[in-house]
């Protein structure tokens, strides 16, 4: 899941880490997915379900850089790759001036 983004983070040079959740009270599973450059302080949490062949379906994408006060929903991978691609290179910037 996200593999996209998983080849795009590490053409970048960020780590990160996954973990599953299964919720006991929803039908929906959820993957987390924590990464960041020297601390995993970013994270995505991807909310999907299973269609009835089997398949993963994604419901929902929530995004939250560091330091950010309300999530970022999306609905594909695609446009949570648009939104990191726009915001990403901007966040390592300030983060460069600031040491």
């Amino acid at each position: 899941m996200l593999n996209r983004t998983k080849q795009y983070l590490k053409s970048r040079n960020y780590h990160y880490e996954k973990s599953y959740i299964r919720p006991l009270m929803t039908p929906e599973s959820v993957y987390v997915f924590k990464f960041g450059r020297n601390a995993l302080n970013n994270r995505v949490i991807i909310r999907y379900s299973h269609t009835w062949t089997g398949r993963q379906r994604i419901n929902e994408i929530d995004l939250r850089l560091h330091k950010q006060k309300h999530p970022r929903i999306f609905k594909t991978e695609s446009d949570l790759l648009a939104y990191l691609e726009s915001h990403l290179p901007q966040r390592e910037q300030r983060e460069d001036e600031k040491d």
